[in-house]
C-alpha cells in the first residue's frame, strides 16, 4: 500500500470512528499524530473525539523517540501533512505547526494524565483556528503544555541523576548491568537513548513498572514488564560502595533539609545508599555531629610556638578503635583503616608497609596482586599462611591520583611513626617470636630506626626485644622489576626468608 493510501485508510478510520461515537485509541505519539492529522484534514473538532488509550501499555507499539529522531523539521514545516502523494488528492488547507510547538507537543505526550491525547488535539486544533496564543504560558492552555513539558524535562533529568546500574556475575550472562527505576511519566525511551551513547558496548537493561528497555551492544530492544522491584537484583560490589558511603559520611555538615531538597524522597528508595541515610542521620543528632566538630576543630592550625612539636600536644585520649584513628591526615582521603587478619595468638607476624586499592576498598590485607604474589612465596616456602598473622605498618592507603586510577605513594615517616601505635598494640596482644618485615617501611617501624636499609637487613635475622625480625623485600617490589633475573631471585629471597622464620620458630621450641 501506498503512503497516500495507507494515510487515507487512517482518515476514513478515524472519521467513521468519531461518526459511530466510538473513542480514538492511540499508544503513542507517532499513532496520536497520524490521527490527529487526518481528523485536521476532515475539520473534526475537538469537543466531537473521545479519546483513549489500549490496555497495553505506551510501549507495546513503536516508542516515542526524542524530538530530534522522529524526523527532520523545518523552522515553520508541514509537520501534521500528509504525503505529497495525498496532498494532491487533497482539496483542505494542509495543517501548518511550527517546530517549536511540535517539540512541545512530542515532549508532553510523555506525561502522564488520562486525557493528555485530547488535550494535545485541542491544542493543535485551536492553532489551525489562528489562535496562537495556545503557545503562550498566559493562556490557560498553554500554561498547561508548558507545567507537562516542564515536568517531563525535570523527570529526564532525575533519572539521568539518579538511575543506579547494579553489576550481574559474568556466569549470568548479559545483560552486564541492570537498573530499575519508577519513572513519574513515560520518560524512559528517551533515556535509553541517552545511556545508549554513554555506556558504548556495554549490555544493560532498565526495568520500570510499565516497560522495559534492552540494550545489547547494538541494538536497542523495547519490552514489557521484566522485573517486580530493586528487590530482584544483586550486585556484589554494592557492600563495597556502601562501606565507602559510610566513610565518606559527615554528621558535622548533615543539613537533611538541604539533602531532601538535592534529592527527593521518592528516589531514595531505589537507591542502595537510601537504607543507610535514617541510621546515619539519627547518629548525627544522638551525638554524631557533636563529636564530628569536635575532630574539625582539632585539625585547624594553632599559633607556631618554639618547642618540639610533640611536647606542644595537649594530652588527648588514645583511639581506642583502629577506624577512629586521626593520629595522622590519611584517613582523610582513605575509605576505610585496615587492619591485620590471622589467628590471635600467630607466632609469625609478617609486616608489610600499607594498603593497596582494593584492600582500602574491602577492609583486608593482602588480597590484590601484592597478596596473590604473597600466596606463592607461602606455598612454596611450604610455610601455612593461615597460621601467620599479617598485617601493615600504615594501616591507611596513602595514593595519588592519576587519570581515573589511585596510584600508590609511599608514607611519609611521620605517618610510619604516627601510625607505630598501632602495630604497638598487635604485637603486645600477638607477642609473635619471630616478625617479618617485608621492605624498609616495615624494617623502620618496627625497628623504630629511621637509617637502617633494606640492603643490610636482607638475610640477617636481628633480635629485637623478645621476637626475631627477619626482613624480604616486599611483594609489590617483586611484581614492579621488570628484569626477569632479578625478579626471580627477589622472589627466591622472599621464600628463604619466610623459610627463616619458620627454622628461628622451630628453634625457639614453639611447633
Amino acid at each position: 500500500m501506498t503512503p497516500a493510501a495507507s494515510a487515507a485508510v487512517v482518515a476514513s478510520e478515524a472519521v467513521a470512528a468519531v461518526r459511530a461515537g466510538q473513542p480514538l485509541l492511540v499508544a503513542s505519539f507517532v499513532e496520536w499524530r497520524a490521527t490527529a492529522r487526518a481528523l485536521l484534514r476532515a475539520g473534526v473538532p475537538p469537543e466531537a473525539v473521545t479519546w483513549g488509550e489500549p490496555g497495553a501499555d505506551l510501549f507495546s507499539s513503536a516508542p516515542a523517540a526524542p524530538a530530534s529522531a522522529l524526523e527532520t523539521v523545518q523552522p515553520t514545516g508541514d509537520l501534521l501533512a500528509a504525503p505529497p502523494a495525498e496532498r494532491v488528492a487533497q482539496a483542505t488547507p494542509r495543517p501548518q505547526v511550527p517546530r517549536s510547538l511540535m517539540e512541545m507537543l512530542q515532549t508532553a505526550a510523555c506525561y502522564r494524565d488520562h486525557d493528555r491525547w485530547a488535550f494535545l488535539y485541542r491544542v493543535v486544533w485551536r492553532w489551525q483556528q489562528g489562535e496562537h496564543d495556545v503557545q503562550s504560558p498566559a493562556d490557560p492552555d498553554g500554561a498547561r503544555l508548558t507545567s507537562m513539558v516542564k515536568a517531563v524535562r525535570r523527570e529526564v533529568h532525575d533519572m539521568f541523576a539518579y538511575i543506579r546500574f547494579r553489576e550481574r556475575p559474568i556466569e549470568a550472562g548479559p545483560p552486564q548491568f541492570v537498573a530499575w527505576f519508577e519513572p513519574a511519566h513515560d520518560v524512559l525511551p528517551q533515556v535509553a537513548e541517552h545511556f545508549v551513547a554513554r555506556m558504548g558496548k556495554m549490555t544493560w537493561m532498565i526495568a520500570t513498572p510499565e516497560a522495559s528497555v534492552l540494550w545489547d551492544g547494538a541494538t536497542l530492544h523495547d519490552a514489557g514488564p521484566l522485573m517486580s522491584g530493586p528487590a530482584d537484583l544483586e550486585d556484589d560490589g554494592e557492600a563495597l560502595w556502601l562501606t565507602y558511603y559510610r566513610s565518606i559520611f559527615n554528621p558535622a555538615r548533615l543539613n537533611t533539609k538541604v539533602m531532601q531538597s538535592h534529592v527527593p524522597s521518592r528516589f531514595w528508595k531505589n537507591l542502595p545508599e537510601g537504607a543507610l541515610v535514617p541510621s546515619m542521620v539519627s547518629q548525627a543528632g544522638l551525638g554524631a555531629r557533636r563529636i564530628g566538630q569536635v575532630a574539625e576543630v582539632g585539625q585547624r592550625r594553632g599559633t607556631t610556638i618554639s618547642i618540639a612539636a610533640e611536647k606542644a600536644q595537649p594530652d588527648r585520649e588514645q583511639p581506642s578503635k583502629l577506624d577512629e584513628c586521626r593520629r595522622c591526615e590519611l584517613w582523610q582521603h582513605a575509605t576505610q583503616a585496615v587492619g591485620g587478619i590471622g589467628p590471635d595468638h600467630a607466632q609469625i607476624m609478617l609486616v608489610g608497609e600499607q594498603p593497596g586499592d582494593q584492600e582500602d576498598l574491602s577492609g583486608q590485607p593482602f588480597i590484590g596482586p601484592a597478596g596473590q604474589l604473597l600466596d606463592r612465596v607461602f606455598a612454596q616456602a611450604q610455610v601455612d599462611r593461615k597460621g601467620v598473622y599479617i598485617t601493615n605498618a600504615v594501616k591507611h592507603f596513602k595514593w595519588e591520583p592519576r587519570g581515573k586510577r589511585r596510584l600508590h605513594k609511599t608514607p611519609a615517616q611521620k605517618e610510619i611513626e604516627a601510625c607505630h601505635y598501632w602495630l604497638e598494640k598487635e604485637i603486645a596482644t600477638r607477642k609473635p617470636k619471630v616478625i617479618v618485615a617485608m621492605g624498609a617501611t616495615a624494617l623502620k617501624s618496627v625497628l623504630q630506626k629511621g637509617n637502617v636499609t633494606l640492603r643490610d637487613s636482607l638475610g640477617q635475622p636481628v633480635r629485637h626485644g623478645d621476637a626475631w625480625v627477619v626482613t624480604i623485600y616486599h611483594p609489590s617490589y617483586v611484581l614492579r622489576v621488570p628484569d626477569e633475573a632479578t625478579k626471580h631471585e627477589a622472589f627466591a629471597v622472599m621464600v628463604e626468608g619466610l623459610r627463616v622464620a619458620q627454622s628461628l620458630l622451630e628453634q625457639s621450641g614453639e611447633n
